[in-house]
């Protein structure tokens, strides 16, 4: 690719991040409390709302990775994406007015803050702070490297020459810091709109050039994977019936237990407003999944061919894909897209990061909160951001991996305490505490022993299923529950 083209692209990123630089510091204005931080006052509109689910979900994860393991397993992956949608329905069904109107009951600040309502456990609260912690290191070093990523590879078509992995989390690192730190999740949230548009006409566009790129479009792609892995085009790909199956459980209840999306719910104007971003998020996310596949069919026709040269990781299919074979402006537009989505979902980590380690956590341990709040989350911003910038450079693996760490790790320790605890009066605490511990060992354990589940079963599947478990078994075991009044009348709704 010839360098005023990767000039191009680079600048139109350049001057997209100017404005979502733009956007942190008016956001700043409008941060005067950790409320604000955290909640965005509580005063967020349908399509904001809206928006802000479905990018939240999609992100670096699903622009860089979904790609990526589309190249590398053929349609294995199909089953993350149609999951998804079918997810943030049972989400939005189960929890949206529920957790909204319990937010406002209890002056909520953060999820836990909700949890330790319904449960009235301050360990419950410690445990859930964990168990976001733990998960945000790995979602937030899915966004720091996705992001890294595509900044080495747009850079190394420029006059400047390949930068090392290092340099370019450097650089990731301290424009997310400033972006997070002074916007909170003000920033976040309406750049999210902004983006949000954006990523839908890109994903429709870069469709169309996925399809011109390979001869006989899509007919030819599956002809030629087709001859090179026959499995590989089937409807489970190369991972297999047992491996997808487990993805397709893990995605479709597990995106009820994200809490990046469910503090989102918390923080719309009115209750009602549920019912109307329902369809603004499902619509934006299947159209902005047309890119996952997409790119990662067209790259993997294209390697096999020989019309492109054999890609240096699976992470550079859509970075490679965009620059050679879409127009330098359309290429520069879904970076932009990409990089926006990448700051405002790590936004969202970083903070209920934050809230977890300031405002949680000494809830937990000693019942009141740190003094200077606001102070100590973007203190808390730039540490958590730190360690999970380490994570991404050293620990070797993926950003499709890293994302579906932190989305398991999410969904087993959540959804039965979340979920299922908040439609369920029987839930008691003993239940949520041990289903919580037990999902966190499992996860951890197979992550950490680097263990080989058979059949390529997810770990986050089994972590889950465990929980829900424990957590339905204990809680009928147990003597049930009393609830404080105003939950009992939320659950009644």
């Amino acid at each position: 690719m010839d360098t005023d083209r990767g000039v191009t692209i680079l600048f139109s990123v350049i001057f997209y991040m100017g404005i979502c630089i733009v956007v942190g510091l008016w956001a700043l204005r409008r941060t005067r409390s950790s409320a604000d931080f955290f909640m965005a006052g509580r005063n967020l509109g349908v399509i904001v709302t809206g928006f802000a689910v479905f990018s939240s979900i999609m992100s670096g994860f699903g622009f860089v990775g979904g790609p990526g393991l589309v190249y590398h397993m053929g349609m294995s992956s199909l089953w993350m994406v149609i999951s998804a949608p079918m997810g943030t329905c049972i989400s939005f069904y189960l929890l949206g007015k529920r957790i909204r109107l319990l937010a406002e009951l209890k002056e909520s600040v953060s999820l836990p803050d909700v949890v330790a309502a319904r449960y009235k456990s301050r360990l419950t609260r410690l445990l859930t702070s964990l168990a976001i912690l733990l998960g945000v290191m790995g979602y937030l070093g899915t966004q720091i490297l996705a992001m890294a990523t595509v900044l080495q590879d747009i850079i190394a078509n420029t006059p400047i020459g390949r930068l090392s992995l290092e340099a370019c989390v450097t650089v990731s690192f301290a424009v997310l810091v400033f972006y997070c730190v002074t916007g909170g999740i003000i920033a976040s949230v309406y750049t999210d709109v902004i983006q949000g548009f954006i990523m839908v006409i890109a994903a429709l566009l870069v469709l169309v050039a996925a399809t011109t790129a390979v001869p006989d479009g899509f007919a030819g792609m599956s002809l030629t994977i087709g001859a090179d892995d026959p499995e590989a085009i089937s409807p489970w790909g190369s991972v297999g019936v047992l491996g997808c199956l487990s993805w397709y459980f893990l995605f479709t209840l597990g995106a009820s237990g994200q809490p990046h999306v469910i503090t989102k719910l918390m923080m719309s104007k009115r209750v009602e407003d549920v019912r109307r971003t329902l369809p603004i998020s499902v619509v934006g996310y299947s159209l902005t999944a047309l890119l996952w596949l997409a790119i990662g069919l067209a790259m993997r026709t294209l390697v096999l061919s020989g019309s492109h040269p054999e890609l240096p990781g699976i992470d550079a299919a859509a970075p490679q894909f965009l620059q050679a074979y879409t127009h330098p402006l359309l290429a520069g537009l879904v970076f932009a897209a990409l990089f926006a989505a990448i700051m405002s979902t790590a936004d969202g980590f970083l903070n209920i990061g934050s809230a977890a380690i300031v405002h949680d956590i000494p809830q937990s341990l000693r019942g009141r909160s740190l003094k200077n709040e606001l102070l100590w989350a973007r203190t808390a911003t730039v540490v958590i951001a730190l360690a999970a910038s380490l994570i991404a450079v050293y620990s070797g693996d993926l950003v499709a991996i890293l994302g579906a760490f932190g989305w398991g790790t999410f969904a087993a320790a959540l959804v039965p305490v979340v979920t299922i605890g908040f439609n369920w009066k029987r839930a008691t605490a003993l239940a949520a505490n041990t289903a919580m511990i037990s999902s966190l060992v499992i996860n951890l354990g197979v992550k950490l022993l680097k263990i080989q589940i058979p059949f390529r079963i997810d770990a986050g599947a089994i972590a889950l299923l465990v929980s829900l478990t424990l957590f339905f078994g204990i809680s009928l075991l147990s003597k049930p529950p009393k609830l404080d009044p105003d939950v009992d009348r939320v659950m009644d709704l």
